[in-house]
């Protein structure tokens, strides 16, 4: 079978390296918020190139910090994608605000900036800007409406670790940074994990208190919580990150060999935004018999998925309660036609190979 997504590949490439930092953690006598964590926080500042990086406990925490960090909660309002992981979302009323949900670019899928100024009001407090699927959203038109507005911009940045947009790495360009460590993730964890960047010294401090019951010397200066990043995580991350780079190389690789070889197949295929660098945390096309595909795949012992199959606004936890852009035709179109294509850095060639000829069968035995 070739999964869509395996982690447990990535453990094998590097196991000897994980499994030495693992045991090292377990023979110290710190196992919460020690050396691990505060050198994994020094080397993701230096790799995102910002003054800071803070362990939280997983991607959602991070959001959650951010927003609190930056003293929005009750009666304020969140810009973002409906089009993203619940997470996002949830992060946002965590903290007791309102999230406003806008449609995506076709090409890119990500926040569709034109819709801004529509679903703004004067209780707007931030846009977090999803960077989904390895790529950037559209970072110069969005920072430049928050500048005007004076407002915060949140990267989302939870599937574009090591991303680059006009040079600049994803997590340095906005007032925060957020990631998920996610096993799946282009850098996990082999549990839950999450990381926040930004360049405000002052901000770092309130995160790094906000993590750990809003503490200074252990007493609470904030109403805080508990999203501490565990020590293993952090030897596992720090392992892992030295080969972000060369790994995220590898996902490139097998998306050019996808779209060189799907070219003329019956499939949308990724577009990259021009001076975005993508890490293709994802390889997502579009396709107009969605489950067939699916179950042909399957048949042929190749798993793909769907990220994510139903957009955050049409869910029962949200549908009819949620405020809205007034078009949101991308985002349920998108829905019912985006598959994705395994992708990880450990795929052979041989197996992409497979992947396509199965893809392309499919449409040959449609008659397309």
């Amino acid at each position: 079978m070739i999964l869509c997504a395996d982690p447990s590949a990535q453990f094998d490439s590097y196991q000897t390296e994980i499994e030495e930092a693992v045991l090292a953690v377990m023979r110290s006598n710190r196992y919460v918020l020690g050396e691990e964590v505060a050198s994994l926080e020094k080397e993701f500042a230096d790799y995102i190139e910002t003054t800071s990086a803070i362990g939280v406990a997983n991607g959602t925490d991070a959001i959650e910090l951010a927003l609190r960090a930056l003293g929005i909660g009750v009666g304020d309002e969140v810009i973002t994608v409906s089009h993203t992981a619940v997470a996002t979302i949830a992060a946002i009323e965590a903290t007791g605000a309102d999230a406003v949900l806008v449609d995506v670019e076709p090409e890119y899928y990500t926040l569709n900036p034109n819709q801004l100024e529509e679903v703004f009001s004067v209780k707007t407090r931030a846009i977090i800007a999803v960077h989904l699927y390895g790529q950037s959203a559209n970072l110069d038109v969005i920072t430049d409406f928050c500048k005007i507005k004076n407002i915060f911009l949140i990267e989302d940045a939870s599937q574009a670790h090591g991303a680059k947009y006009k040079g600049k790495r994803l997590g340095s360009i906005g007032d925060i940074g957020c990631f998920s460590c996610y096993p799946t993730k282009n850098l996990g964890a082999i549990g839950d994990a999450g990381l926040i960047t930004t360049k405000d010294t002052d901000l770092a401090t309130k995160i790094r208190m906000l993590r750990e019951y809003g503490w200074n010397n252990r007493i609470s200066e904030y109403p805080g919580r508990n999203s501490r990043l565990d020590e293993i995580q952090a030897a596992v991350l720090r392992i892992k990150l030295k080969y972000l780079d060369s790994d995220n190389e590898k996902r490139r690789q097998i998306a050019q060999y996808y779209m060189a070889n799907l070219a003329d197949s019956q499939t949308s295929l990724p577009v990259i935004r021009l001076d975005n660098e993508s890490v293709f945390h994802l390889f997502v096309i579009q396709v107009e018999k969605r489950q067939e595909l699916l179950d042909y795949l399957l048949s042929k012992g190749i798993q793909a998925g769907i990220h994510d199959p139903v957009p955050v606004h049409l869910q029962p936890a949200y549908k009819n309660r949620v405020k809205l852009a007034s078009n949101m035709r991308v985002t349920e179109n998108l829905s019912n036609k985006i598959v994705s294509l395994p992708m990880y850095p450990e795929l052979s060639i041989q197996e992409a190979a497979e992947i396509i000829n199965a893809v392309k069968s499919f449409f040959e035995e449609q008659g397309c």
